[in-house]
Parts: C-alpha cells; sequence; structure tokens
C-alpha cells in the first residue's frame, strides 16, 4: 500500500472515531437531562411533602413545648409539698406505707412487695 492511502485511511479512522465519541457524548447528555429532568420532579414532590411535615411537627412542638413550661412551673410546688410528707413522716416516725395509705384514705397503693394480695413472680 502506498504511504498517501494509509494516511488518507488513518484520517478517515480518526475521523470516524470523533464522530462515535461525538455520538455516544450526544447520547449520554440527553439521558442525563433526562435524568436530571426525573430528579428534579421526584424532589420537588418529595420537599413538598417533607415541607408539610415539617410544618405539622412545628405545630405540635409549639403544643408541647406549652404543657412542658406547665409542667416544669408546677414542680417546685411539687418538691415543696414531697418534701413537707417526707418532714412530716420523719417526725411521726417511720410508719409503713400500707397503713399510711390506708388511714389516709388516699387511695395509693401499697408497693409490690409491701400488699400480700400482689405476689411476686
Amino acid at each position: 500500500m502506498s504511504p498517501v492511502l494509509l494516511i488518507i485511511l488513518t484520517v478517515i479512522e480518526i475521523v470516524l472515531l470523533v464522530v462515535a465519541l461525538a455520538l455516544f457524548v450526544i447520547v449520554i447528555t440527553r439521558r442525563l437531562r433526562s435524568l436530571a429532568n426525573t430528579i428534579g420532579q421526584v424532589s420537588d414532590g418529595a420537599v413538598r411533602s417533607i415541607q408539610g411535615d415539617v410544618f405539622l411537627v412545628g405545630a405540635g412542638a409549639a403544643i408541647l413545648n406549652r404543657k412542658l413550661n406547665a409542667i416544669a412551673k408546677a414542680l417546685p410546688a411539687i418538691a415543696e409539698k414531697a418534701e413537707s410528707l417526707a418532714a412530716a413522716r420523719q417526725t411521726r416516725g417511720q410508719v409503713p406505707q400500707q397503713t399510711q395509705a390506708q388511714a389516709s384514705g388516699t387511695g395509693w397503693r401499697p408497693e409490690i412487695g409491701q400488699d400480700p394480695a400482689i405476689r411476686r413472680g
């Protein structure tokens, strides 16, 4: 074969290679754009869903915070009452819990193990 023919065939081969690579790049670009559009649609729906959930959590958190603040405000009074009851118990002497509950009429049940009707398993 002549050197001129080999040069022409090499140039044609290079041009075909470049054309094939260009076609692959075009096909890949179209697929990536399609994927980007699909992901955009899915993410828009997911973002809206998440925003709705966050709104519900935010509203619930405000209600829970109000209730927890009310409980937190009541805790010092409850602690004072518990301390006064403990001080009263110490002044009366150690009386079994079951007889205190029956005498006071509060309806509190004794702890497990102190009530003969409740047996540990």
